[in-house]
């Protein structure tokens, strides 16, 4: 699969920049996390498995996880690149759970990447470059503060990675802080629009 066709798709189910924002923030996160974990040779996988993973969630919101393999099938995704995007959705909306690492990382980040998204835009920088663990904990606590990111899937998936929360925490920063700037760029230059 190539990159520009699933960016095409991800672009034909998707049209608010929040949304092609966060399929760009995910896609950086999770080459990161594919090179520090030493699956560099991985990486361009991991990306795009991180680029598609929210596919049918604009569209389709009530079927999350269950419409994208069909969208996916349209760019003849593998069967087991649609089960690395599905089971992100795992005890939310499907019962197909995470089993590679990629998955478990894929699991994990999803929710926080929005927490430490929401959190940025709080911060006079209004970006992760100078964001701390600790002041990510505060906004972790405070159940009130992006609700709508679950902290039982954040916390389930840093067991399921066999993580301390603060472990999770550091190095999701660090993902974001190393595309936060080319996933903004590219947003814009879809979309037109800062997010």
């Amino acid at each position: 699969m190539e990159r520009k066709e699933a960016l095409d798709l991800l672009r034909k189910y998707n049209r608010e920049p929040f949304h092609i924002m966060h399929g760009l923030t995910v896609e950086g996160v999770m080459r990161w996390y594919a090179n520090e974990s030493g699956y560099g040779d991985a990486a361009d996988y991991w990306g795009l498995v991180g680029l598609l993973h929210d596919v049918d969630f604009e569209k389709y919101p009530e079927q999350h996880c269950k419409k994208a393999p069909e969208l996916l099938k349209e760019i003849n995704a593998s069967d087991e690149f649609i089960h690395s995007v599905v089971c992100h959705g795992y005890g939310l909306c499907v019962d197909i759970a995470p089993e590679h690492e990629m998955e478990k990382v894929l699991f994990a980040a999803d929710e926080l990447t929005g927490l430490i998204w929401a959190a940025a835009k709080m911060r006079p920088s209004h970006s992760t470059q100078d964001m701390e663990v600790k002041s990510l904990k505060k906004k972790f606590k405070d159940k009130r503060f992006a609700a709508g990111c679950s902290r039982d899937v954040i916390q389930k998936g840093a067991e399921m990675l066999g993580w301390e929360l603060p472990e999770l925490f550091e190095k999701t920063i660090l993902a974001m802080r190393s595309c936060e700037e080319s996933a903004r760029k590219e947003c814009f230059e879809l979309t037109g629009a800062h997010e």
